[in-house]
């Protein structure tokens, strides 16, 4: 019977776990490197060994409202896309609310999780901590590996002829906190994932020149969209997610082009990606003006560096100052034994991402590796309401055979639609995953019972914005709140920007009542054709 369960990291994916395993009447016991909560979240001057580390200008890239604990909406005065520091400070209200700070070890390292020698047979598992260099053991009934994927950054100084030469400042994007030092200096930034884009465009405004270099290109979306809201309000529908997944790939695919285009001709800029190599879009606001204004200038792969040169893949050189390599993070968890888990094992062999079908008993679940075009914070809540039930044995695995073929049928997916690129491991389509989660714990909601009982609240569901509460509507960890969170949404999603109220606008009219109406019939004709 589990009952002890450790939880590695306290970031957002260690409190959702705290919290999950009191929830099913389990004792957990978080160990935390450092010496607060917060993970990825929490900015700090010096790069900390062995945790994450982000630039102190860092705002989230997704929105409040879709970003939120299921059971505990932000306060409805936060901005929609908090700086780093805010969404901190809901991290601290969160852990207050539930009470979660008093089962976290600050400043103790997890240096070793085994298996018992009676694993088989009681699923248990030995951890050796370290604290003010004091070393200790302890048993547990299960694990939850909360401390993410952002610890150790990949730097292929090999995949770099010449780089050896190289006499000028070179470094990782993990090391970058802020402008300062980078006044006049020409720089170039390798690699156009989300850091390496929000550096490139912030630098641009005190450096002399800022290139960005990229093999492959990248697609580039604002965080508002139709009418000033946020993104991911608008694609995070129940109903648009049916129609991504029933069209074919190739369309779907043309479709999201078209539509990124309507911003800037991305082509056009020297960004536009390859569609047959799908890769999540960059979510920044500033990139295109720059390249506009010509502060920031694109260039094609570096192929060859000098001494103070590089050599792209177009033929032209320029010299530079300082060179950042935004080259991403692996895997890493130097904590348990290669027995249980190596790097191999992260491309295809965790089942639904967070259990590994080969084990004798399934104690041990990775929280937070999934990569949705989303919030991960929600898709880790739902994961450690999962894990914990299979802990307690509320919930069963299917047999390993079962298993690999799930998780092949998954792969197979993955490579349609998203390729074999690097980054693109553990890839998910968010509300797909979430929901393919919630219906093995039974908080799916059922829009077409809802249809019958709250004609108002199906319509959210299906054709609005997808928000946490949905899954606090029904079944364990059923929260009284979540109708009216997911009532209010626009609210809150309105109420930081009513700094100045416009008198003069009409609030609501025939056609919008009209076009409700509509809706609906769309909604039971839909919900008809599905089932």
């Amino acid at each position: 019977m589990v009952k002890k369960v450790a939880v590695i990291g306290a970031g957002c994916s260690g409190l959702v776990a705290i919290k999950s395993c009191l929830e099913e009447g389990l004792e957990p016991t978080c160990f935390e490197l450092s010496n607060d909560i917060g993970g990825l979240w929490r900015y700090t001057e010096k790069v900390e060994e062995g945790r994450p580390s982000i630039y102190r200008s860092v705002v989230m890239n997704t929105s409040k409202e879709m970003s939120c604990y299921s059971d505990f909406p932000m306060p409805d005065h936060f901005p929609n896309f908090l700086h780093n520091s805010k969404f901190l400070e809901y991290y601290r209200l969160y852990a207050e609310h539930f009470g979660l700070m008093k089962y976290i070890n600050f400043k103790t390292r997890v240096c070793s999780v085994r298996k018992r020698p009676d694993f088989a047979a009681t699923g248990q598992w030995d951890i050796i901590t370290e604290k003010d260099g004091k070393r200790e053991s302890a048993t547990f009934d299960a694990v939850l590996v909360c401390s993410g994927r952002f610890t150790k950054p990949v730097f292929p100084i090999k995949s770099f002829p010449g780089l050896e030469k190289y006499k000028s400042k070179f470094m990782h994007s993990r090391e970058y906190k802020h402008p300062d030092g980078f006044q006049g200096k020409r720089v170039l930034v390798v690699g156009i994932g989300n850091s390496g884009v929000d550096i490139a465009t912030e630098l641009s405004r005190v450096a002399s020149q800022v290139f960005i270099s990229t093999k492959r290109g990248g697609w580039i979306v604002s965080r508002l969209i139709d009418h000033g809201f946020p993104w991911d309000t608008w694609i995070h529908t129940r109903f648009k997610t049916w129609l991504r997944l029933s069209l074919p790939v190739s369309l779907v695919n043309w479709l999201i082009t078209r539509r990124l285009n309507e911003w800037f001709d991305q082509e056009a800029y020297g960004l536009q990606r390859d569609s047959s190599l799908w890769k999540d879009p960059l979510a920044n606001d500033d990139l295109p003006g720059c390249i506009f204004r010509g502060s920031v200038v694109v260039k094609p792969a570096a192929v060859e560096f000098g001494e103070t040169s590089v050599t792209f893949e177009d033929g032209t050189q320029e010299d530079f100052d300082i060179i950042i390599f935004a080259t991403g993070f692996s895997i890493s968890f130097p904590f348990l034994e290669e027995s249980v888990f190596t790097i191999s094992d992260s491309t295809v062999s965790l089942y639904k991402n967070i259990f590994l079908p080969n084990l004798e008993n399934p104690t041990l679940a990775f929280i937070g590796l999934s990569r949705p075009i989303g919030s991960i914070l929600v898709a880790s809540e739902m994961q450690t309401r999962w894990a914990t039930r299979v802990f307690k044995g509320l919930n069963k695995l299917p047999p390993l055979e079962k298993c690999m073929e799930d998780i092949a049928k998954k792969s197979k997916v993955l490579t349609q639609r998203y390729g074999t690129l690097q980054g693109n491991t553990f890839q998910i389509e968010f509300i797909e995953y979430v929901d393919e989660i919630a219906s093995e714990i039974g908080v799916k909601p059922n829009v077409f019972r809802l249809l019958l009982s709250d004609p108002r609240l199906a319509l959210e569901v299906f054709f609005s914005a997808c928000t946490p509460p949905q899954y606090r509507l029904t079944g364990p960890g059923k929260w009284d709140g979540a109708r009216n969170a997911i009532l209010t949404k626009w609210d809150r999603i309105l109420k930081p920007m009513k700094t100045r109220v416009v008198k003069n606008k009409a609030n609501s009219s025939p056609l919008l009542n009209m076009l409700g109406l509509l809706s609906l019939l769309v909604l039971v004709a839909t919900i008809f054709i599905c089932t």
